[in-house]
């Protein structure tokens, strides 16, 4: 189960022209913004991925306002796992646990939670979160991960599991983060 003391964010590569052509890219960014302001107000541990940035652009404005203060991880390869540093910070975390939101489902998202998962990290993908250019691809993802072991989740799913009871210090910002 998430926890606040064992669970991360993974952001993976929400940039430039690209993440506008998500299938219902406006309910993705949405969410994304929202699981990321929860995840900061749970004073979670937060990664950001970007795939080539100098070639596929910055990350969308209002997921890289979310992200002020954290640094993007540049990475060439789809898996964020092949990429050393996200790894080595990934670890001094010590987090056993990884939320995944981002795109696209089929590729990058894919491949970075099969690899953590391969790693030994529980994995769950925000689906409210996440996306790709198809609805196809998006659904093949998402099922293809949950029959090898990779849970389902979405952004008030985990929030509120994470926060476990209403007496949790930041209940009401969440609580209206997501009504």
């Amino acid at each position: 189960m998430l926890s606040q003391d064992n669970t991360a964010l993974v952001v993976v590569d929400v940039q430039g022209k690209l993440a506008t052509l998500m299938y219902r890219q406006k309910n993705m960014h949405d969410g994304l913004v929202k699981m990321i302001k929860g995840a900061r107000m749970l004073e979670l541990s937060v990664f950001w991925l970007e795939q080539l940035p100098e070639k596929l652009g910055p990350t969308s404005p209002s997921v890289a306002d979310e992200l002020k203060g954290l640094t993007p991880v540049a990475k060439a390869s789809f898996s964020g796992c092949g990429e050393q540093a996200f790894m080595d910070s990934l670890k001094a975390a010590g987090k056993t646990h990884i939320l995944l939101a981002g795109i696209e489902a089929h590729i990058c998202v894919y491949q970075t939670a099969l690899d953590l998962m391969n790693s030994g990290y529980e994995v769950e993908v925000v689906v409210d979160a996440t996306s790709s250019r198809s609805k196809q691809n998006k659904r093949l993802a998402l099922d293809k991960l949950a029959r090898k072991g990779v849970e389902m989740t979405s952004v008030e799913m985990s929030l509120f599991e994470l926060m476990k009871t209403a007496n949790c210090d930041a209940f009401r910002d969440v609580a209206k983060l997501v009504k």
